[in-house]
């Protein structure tokens, strides 16, 4: 093995252990079922708020799943994690979180709600029979964005999974979830 090959591993070893840890902190004060239940609609409530056509689109899923708040910490290595629900029909179905991990220039900390919309069918029962599904590998998922005149890129909206990114001061731009993998909870 190359000496490249060693230190690439040992960097792989390197974001699990701080997943591992951030996932420890992040259970040991884990939300109970009632406060993931309360962020998650007042998440829905900011969502519809700040996107014209969020509440429309939802109607229209096949399911919601709502992160609403997503740590994101690091310094050279980070880690994000979630804590979330699967909605439809306007009621919590099931729980999730979600917990990725990253290498580069970075330092800080910051939150972020992610709602996922399933516009058919097939693409929500691929996610539900999953035990843990990492998007960009058993699913794609299209990040929307607004294009001129605050409207949602037509060619987003066609897709059978979108998610829309939202900081304290609306939907952000230029995100990915790529790597991300999301896991059933029992709650």
């Amino acid at each position: 093995m190359t000496g490249s090959m060693h230190l690439m591993i040992k960097i792989q070893k390197l974001i699990y252990s701080l997943l591992l840890i951030i996932g420890v902190a992040f259970n040991a004060s884990a939300a109970s079922k009632v406060e993931i239940d309360a962020k998650v609609n007042a998440a829905l409530k900011v969502f519809y708020n700040k996107v014209p056509s969020g509440q429309e689109l939802a109607a229209k899923a096949q399911g919601v799943l709502v992160f609403p708040e997503i740590l994101k910490a690091g310094f050279i290595v980070g880690g994000e994690y979630g804590d979330g629900a699967l909605v439809k029909g306007g009621a919590i179905q099931s729980y999730y979180n979600i917990a990725s991990a990253s290498i580069g220039f970075q330092a800080g900390v910051q939150e972020k709600t992610v709602v996922m919309l399933f516009m058919t069918s097939d693409a929500l029962n691929k996610f539900t029979r999953s035990e843990g599904w990492e998007v960009g590998v058993d699913g794609s998922v299209a990040i929307a964005e607004f294009g001129a005149g605050k409207s949602i890129d037509t060619n987003t909206i066609q897709e059978p999974i979108i998610a829309f990114v939202v900081s304290n001061k609306g939907l952000m731009a230029g995100v990915s979830l790529e790597g991300s993998k999301i896991t059933p909870i029992v709650k």
